[in-house]
């Protein structure tokens, strides 16, 4: 069974008991699509805990039948896109973030041991990290939302459409766009030049 109908069973005949497991099993995905979309730790932290209180209030108003029919991760994506959109309305909060190394470090780094292959393999992975984390910050809100949610948190595109409350066609549009955009400014991106030097090798 999906690990999150049986959270959903629970939260459902006991919202109180199961929240922390809720928690458990969510808070770092919703840590991480909040810092993708905000390149502040800080901020991020706030967000990804607004949206969990933001959250259990939502459940404790919800009749059981309304919480076993969530369809959880997309309805938690929401709540915390939605947020990091409320952080960025002042003009000056809406120029990507010069804060990069906590994207760098978290939940951007490759599956693989950073110990793997030799000090410039490694040296090239960390350039490339970077050169993504910078070129992602710079995509506009609405195509980055997109990306983040399919190719970060890995929602489909069915999911990400509730998540943003978009149509699928819209999703895969900007996730187009997105991408376009991240390739063009990785080919303009000399941080990025080694690691396209090693595709070419």
């Amino acid at each position: 069974m999906d690990p999150d109908l049986a959270l959903l069973r629970r939260l459902a005949d006991d919202l109180d008991s199961a929240f922390a497991d809720l928690v458990t099993a969510h808070q770092d995905r919703l840590y991480t699509i909040a810092l993708r979309q905000l390149g502040d730790t800080r901020d991020a932290e706030e967000v990804a805990q607004d949206a969990l209180v933001r959250s259990y209030r939502a459940m404790a108003a919800y009749d059981r039948e309304r919480i076993r029919a969530l369809q959880l991760r997309p309805w938690l994506a929401s709540i915390v896109v939605n947020l990091s959109r409320n952080r960025r309305r002042r003009p000056q909060d809406r120029r990507p973030p010069v804060q990069l190394e906590p994207i760098v470090a978290i939940g951007t780094e490759p599956a693989a041991p950073d110990d793997r292959g030799t000090p410039h393999e490694r040296a090239a992975r960390r350039e490339t990290i970077r050169a993504l984390a910078t070129a992602l910050l710079a995509v506009p809100p609405g195509p980055r939302a997109a990306l983040i949610l399919r190719h970060v948190d890995g929602l489909s595109v069915a999911e990400a459409a509730v998540a943003l409350n978009r149509p699928e066609g819209t999703i895969k549009a900007q996730v187009s766009r997105g991408l376009a955009q991240l390739r063009t400014r990785l080919a303009e991106d000399p941080e990025f030049a080694p690691a396209r030097e090693e595709r070419t090798a």
